[in-house]
């Protein structure tokens, strides 16, 4: 199963308020639990030897793509009507939000920063992994949407930028 697939069935399961799903194939197990406040998501995967005898759970389709997130998701999907001119940076993960590359080290971006295709926007820790969100567009920054150090969930709204 590929992570792809893993962050589409943890976002269908949390859409879903299922408060938990088991899933069992040939070689991969896997748990998901929500929180009763929707913000917490527990996710364990487990490798399982190809020859163990496994009984298969009944599972919505999920689509099949082979795609490592590298950067962030855009989509001009606005929040509200005042927002309908910016793009909507979203998370290509989940994990947890950092702007600063480290504790000592100034912000990636500012509100009003200036960025342009392949500028670093933050940093998101998933899996003691430091994974560097980079932009897809170009234009200003008009909002930071998720606090430093939160947890963010895949294809959460990070910044809206304005591309004018």
């Amino acid at each position: 199963m590929e992570l792809k697939d893993i962050q589409n069935l943890i976002k269908f399961v949390a859409k879903s308020g299922a408060s938990e799903v088991k899933l069992e194939t040939d070689d991969v197990k896997i748990t998901i639990k929500t929180g009763s406040d929707d913000k917490e998501t527990t996710t364990y995967v487990q490798q399982i030897p190809v020859n163990a005898p496994v009984a298969q759970a009944p599972m919505p389709a999920a689509p099949q793509q082979h795609v490592q997130p590298a950067a962030a998701a855009v989509s001009e999907t606005p929040a509200a009507a005042e927002d309908s001119k910016y793009i909507t940076i979203k998370s290509p993960i989940i994990g947890t939000f950092y702007r600063k590359p480290s504790p000592d080290k100034p912000v990636f971006v500012e509100v009003g920063s200036t960025i342009k295709e392949g500028d670093v926007l933050c940093i998101i820790e998933a899996m003691k992994l430091f994974n560097e969100i980079e932009s897809e567009v170009s234009g200003k920054i008009v909002k930071v949407l998720v606090d430093d150090s939160s947890p963010v969930e895949f294809d959460q709204p990070l910044f809206l930028v304005d591309p004018s």
